[in-house]
Order: C-alpha cells, then sequence, then structure tokens
C-alpha cells in the first residue's frame, strides 16, 4: 500500500517521521509539475489529511504565507475555508484513481480530464418520427435582456484602497487601517474591485424598460471568498431578490444559481454527503424568488437543488433554471469518492424530465445555468452527458444562456462531433459578459427574439466604460457592438429572416480561422475592450470552446494553475506551489521547522492504523 509504505520508509529515516513528513510535502510540492509529480504530492497530503482538518489546513496555510503569494489574511481565510472539503476528499479516495487524477486537474491543472466515462444517457421517449415544426412569420422580435456575474459588494466603500494588494479592492479591510492611499474607490466603481451598489442600481435602471423579461445567469455575491459567511450571503441574497422584485420596472425575471451563492464558496454538498447540507439556501432562494417566477416553480427549487422551469406568460417558451455548480470542479464535495456519481443530485434527471414536457406539450426552452457545461471547469463526464440531452431534444431547445467565465463568449455543439461543420453544427450556448469591472467594461446583452420559434436574431451588447469621466458620475450604457453586423460581415453576411445559431457561429470559427483580424475583434470584446486578455496565449478554439468538454481536451494546455481565474480564489493554490519554487534554501529550511511544529509527532504518525493505510492501493 502506497501510504502504508510511506509511513513505514518515515519511520526507519534517521530524522524524525516528523521533520522527514515536513520534508516531504515541501519536496513533493516543489517536484509537482507533471501529473505524476501531482499524484506523487497527494500521497503525503493525504497523510496529513488522516490527523484531521485542523492540521491540514494549518500546514497548508502556513505554506501559503511563507510564499507570500497572498496577503495572510486571504491565506489563512481562503485555506481555512476550502481546506477542510480537500481533506475530506483525500481522507476518501485513492492517489492513484481516477479521481485523484480529476482532483489535481482541478488544485493545479497538472493533469489532463480523465476520458469520459462512457454512458449512453437513457431517454423516457425516442425522438419523434414527426417533430413540431418551428416556423417564423416574419414579426416583429421583442427584446430580452442578460446579465450575469454582477458580484455586488455590499461592503464597497468610497474613498478606500482600490490598488490594494488582495483579490478584491475598494474595502475597508483591517490591515490598511491607517495606511496611505494611492488611489481612492469612485463613488460608483473601478476595474480592481467587485460592483458597488450604486453600479448594480444603474444597471437596473438601464434593463428596466423594454425588455419582455430577463435572465440572470448567477453570481452575485462578491469573491471575497476568505471572508464569505453563512449569514453575510444569507443577507446579500435577501437583499438582491427584493432589488430584483423591485427595481427592474415589472421587468419579469428569471435567475439562477452561481458557485458564490454559498458559504464557502463553490462547495455544494451531494444528496449522499452525510453531515453537509446546502438545503437552507435553496430554501432562501425559493422564499425570494418566488415572486419573480410564482410559488410553483421556486417549490422545485427548494425539491430539485436549486433548479426549476417556467413558461415564460403569454407564450410557448419555456425557462429550463438548473443549477450546473453540481458539475464544477472547485466542488471539492464532488472528490469524495472513487466511484464519481453519474448525475450528482438528480440535475440531469430533472433536465431530461422537463424537455420530455416541453416536447410533449408542443412548447420550446431556453436551459439557463451559471457554469457553461462546455467550459474548462466543467467535469467532462456530466458535460458529455448534457450534451446527450441537448442533442435528442435539440428541436426543444431553442437557446441556452451562461454566465461564470466574466467573459463575452459562444460555445458551438455538434449532432457529429467526428465530423465538425456547419451542417452537423447543432446547438450554441451564448455566455454573458460579467458586471463586475474585474474583468472588464461591465456589460450586458439585449437579444432580439422571433416571437415565432424563440430563436436569437441578434444579440446587441451594452457597456458601461468605466475609463469615461462621466462613470463615476452616472455611468452611460453605450451600445457596443452588434453581433449580426460584425460577424455577419466576416462570413460574407447572414440571411436576415435566419437566426444567429449554431450554423452561424460555426462559420464565425471559420472565419477566424483564416481571418486573424476577425479573432482579434472577439478577444477584444471577450473583456469588452479592456486589457485583460492576453490573445497571444489564448487560442481560437480554446476562447470559444466546444460543448462537450471531452472534446475540448485537445485544445487545452495543462499546466500549473498560475493564476485564479477571475470568478474564482480557490485555484490561487496552484499560484501558492508555483511560488514555492522561487523561495531560497534559507526560507525553505525556516519554512519545514515551521512545519515540523504543526505536523503530527512520531507517535502520532506511527499510530496511523493499518485500515486507515489500505485506503490507498
Amino acid at each position: 500500500m502506497r501510504l502504508a509504505a510511506t509511513l513505514s520508509l518515515l519511520l526507519l529515516c534517521s530524522q524524525s517521521a516528523n521533520a522527514g513528513l515536513a520534508q516531504d510535502i515541501l519536496d513533493t510540492l516543489q517536484n509537482a509539475v507533471t501529473c505524476t509529480g501531482c499524484h506523487a504530492l497527494l500521497i503525503p497530503l493525504k497523510t496529513l489529511s488522516i490527523f484531521g482538518d485542523k492540521t491540514f489546513t494549518k500546514t497548508l496555510t502556513t505554506i501559503c504565507k511563507a510564499t507570500k503569494a497572498l496577503d495572510d489574511d486571504v491565506c489563512e481565510g481562503m485555506v481555512g475555508q476550502q481546506g477542510p472539503f480537500i481533506a475530506n476528499s483525500l481522507r476518501k479516495i485513492s492517489t492513484v484513481k481516477q479521481t485523484s487524477t480529476k482532483l489535481c486537474n482541478s488544485l493545479l491543472g497538472l493533469c489532463e480530464s480523465p476520458k469520459v466515462n462512457a454512458w449512453t444517457v437513457p431517454f423516457p421517449k425516442p425522438v419523434p418520427t414527426n417533430p413540431k415544426r418551428w416556423v417564423s412569420t416574419g414579426k416583429a422580435p421583442y427584446q430580452v435582456a442578460h446579465f450575469t456575474d454582477i458580484h455586488i459588494d455590499r461592503q464597497y466603500t468610497v474613498g478606500a484602497e482600490a490598488n490594494c494588494t488582495k483579490p478584491i479592492c475598494c474595502r475597508n479591510y483591517a490591515d490598511q487601517v491607517g495606511k496611505p492611499i494611492s488611489i481612492a474607490a469612485g463613488p460608483v466603481g473601478h476595474q480592481k474591485c467587485d460592483t458597488s451598489p450604486s453600479l448594480a442600481h444603474s444597471l437596473f435602471d438601464a434593463i428596466s424598460a423594454n425588455n419582455k423579461f430577463a435572465i440572470f445567469t448567477g453570481d452575485m455575491i462578491e469573491a471575497a471568498v476568505w471572508l464569505v459567511t453563512k449569514e453575510g450571503v444569507t443577507a446579500s441574497i435577501e437583499t438582491f431578490n427584493q432589488e430584483l422584485a423591485t427595481l427592474l420596472g415589472g421587468t419579469p425575471i428569471f435567475p439562477t444559481i452561481g458557485n458564490h451563492e454559498v458559504a464557502p464558496a463553490n462547495v455544494f454538498p451531494l444528496t449522499t454527503t452525510k453531515g453537509a447540507s446546502v438545503q437552507w439556501l435553496f430554501d432562501l432562494e425559493q422564499k425570494g424568488w418566488t415572486p419573480l417566477i410564482g410559488a410553483d416553480a421556486a417549490d422545485q427549487v427548494a425539491h430539485n437543488s436549486g433548479s426549476y422551469s417556467r413558461l415564460v406568460a403569454g407564450t410557448k417558451l419555456r425557462i429550463l433554471s438548473i443549477n450546473t455548480v453540481y458539475w464544477y470542479k472547485f466542488n471539492f464535495y464532488l472528490y469524495e469518492s472513487d466511484n464519481q456519481i453519474r448525475d450528482p443530485n438528480g440535475i440531469l434527471a430533472f433536465t431530461i424530465s422537463q424537455l420530455q414536457a416541453a416536447e410533449d406539450a408542443g412548447e420550446r426552452v431556453w436551459i439557463i445555468a451559471h457554469m457553461p457545461p462546455g467550459m474548462r471547469d466543467a467535469l467532462s463526464d456530466q458535460s458529455n452527458y448534457f450534451d446527450q440531452i441537448v442533442n435528442r431534444y435539440r428541436n426543444t431547445v431553442a437557446a441556452q444562456f451562461y454566465g461564470h467565465t466574466h467573459e463575452d463568449q459562444f460555445i458551438v455543439g455538434y449532432s457529429d462531433w467526428n465530423n465538425r461543420n456547419a451542417n452537423t453544427a447543432s446547438s450554441v450556448q451564448w455566455v454573458g459578459p460579467s458586471i463586475t469591472p474585474r474583468s472588464g467594461h461591465p456589460a450586458y446583452k439585449i437579444y432580439d427574439i422571433d416571437p415565432d420559434t424563440y430563436e436569437v436574431m441578434n444579440a446587441r451588447i451594452f457597456r458601461a466604460d468605466y475609463n469615461e469621466a462621466h462613470f463615476q458620475i452616472s455611468p452611460y450604457w453605450e451600445p457596443y457592438y452588434d453581433a449580426r453586423a460584425i460577424y455577419g460581415a466576416y462570413i460574407g453576411g447572414w440571411p436576415a429572416l435566419s437566426p444567429l445559431n449554431a450554423t452561424f457561429w460555426h462559420k464565425v470559427t471559420e472565419a477566424f480561422e483564416t481571418n486573424d483580424a476577425a479573432f482579434q475583434t472577439y478577444q477584444s470584446f471577450r473583456s469588452r475592450g479592456a486589457d485583460t486578455i492576453d490573445s497571444r496565449a489564448t487560442p481560437a478554439f480554446g476562447s470559444m470552446s466546444f460543448s462537450r468538454r471531452n472534446i475540448r481536451r485537445d485544445a487545452e494546455n495543462p499546466g500549473v494553475v498560475r493564476s485564479a481565474p477571475v470568478c474564482d480564489t480557490t485555484s490561487s493554490i496552484g499560484t501558492i506551489f508555483q511560488q514555492l519554487q522561487t523561495l531560497t534554501p534559507e526560507a525553505l529550511s525556516e519554512l519545514e521547522a515551521e512545519l515540523v511544529d504543526i505536523l503530527p509527532s512520531d507517535e502520532e504518525l506511527a499510530s496511523v492504523s493499518g485500515d486507515d493505510a489500505a485506503e490507498d492501493p
């Protein structure tokens, strides 16, 4: 047994087992530059996890502080909140099986996602032999607003430091009291800060008129994940739901749950998880969303892990909101077994049931969710299974809308993944730009919708340029670009009565391959013109993705996570480990001595039972 052998070797060495474990942790951390190296690292980390969450988190926190990769308080809060979930998973899984490979991909980006565990998703009925045809009669389109990742910081403080050393600024942090202010936070916002309440209210004003309804695709909690509490999240959600009910001028709104709408962030226990639950969140949203989506749909939220469906009044369009955080690779509850569940919390089953009901009733469906199933943050298995569902019901699914990436993107799906072309392009996922200024100028989308087919005829993006002087007085949400006009020109035009469907977007990807100006336009639009994306580092198909996560593996370049995604500081652990390699020998010796004081004694290490060791073949 690998773990037993490691412990025996430590106990036989001339140095103490305690010191040996400290050295082993640091050595494997420094050598974790490949997938094999990451698996080797998991062995001492698993040993450490056996001695409890407190020892595990204190050890990683000490390493984090020593690297200076993050401020001390961020290290304490981030590792303190996420560490116990990582330790929990390590105690329950092998360090050499598939789940550990996925964990290495999540924590360090050092392993490719394993090949999909093949499963043919069962459906209650076959595809209809004569499916309903959705035909446009040429009526004038109506408008729908899409905003996402608003990340409202209720502690945003005008005049606070906007150029701080933490993941988000414009707050009165305790360790900044009394220090001179280099850049003061303005009344409305700053690009190193999350959304101020005043910026959020400006957005609500902008989308409150002339739209048939609006969709919000998640993440309204600020990204200070090292500080979040259940009480704080609850208060923020209650305030936000009240704002949606009162500040949109009566415009109907359909929301979805993001990975930040929980404390700690990202971690949604499964129904199979013992001793943990986030039912409090689903009950909270049931209460807050009842005025928005009605009692029946809100009741579904409470009983389907945050998912629901609701027919838009006066239409044959059903909104299907699903909780894709159960497929999110930073939800560490997903790694607590070597036999991962195909359908965590029944999200796939709920999706199928609602799509089948819609097909039977002659309805079309929009799927809305926070995390796009085709992006690198999604687990490959669930991405594949979801894609099977969308292809089965592609005559029913008129559109899909997501957030999470903070970028303005699109994702193309195909009915034949071995023959991807304009004829097999079968679905498109619209990914909305963020409102938070941290990842570019705040922006939202307005879709022109055919009232007969419920397909997207055009998308117009509106942004508030934070470099303009009037931004701090009254943000102006100016028209930024017109998708049909811009991208249609790159493909030689597009019929006026044809929707911006998967075929259209496939042709756009073909233009990107031959027209660098077209691709650079897309790259600029991703951040709404802000200088936040290195276009040279991102291949065309890497930036837009495919709707099947396993297909996307070909475009990835596994390696240590160099920085946290804009939406998630939990992956900063990759930055921490990278910085460890820059420490001097003297600093490493000091760190090792600190770890020796924290780690279990020789006697405690010797007491690890054979049963514990046997869990890791």
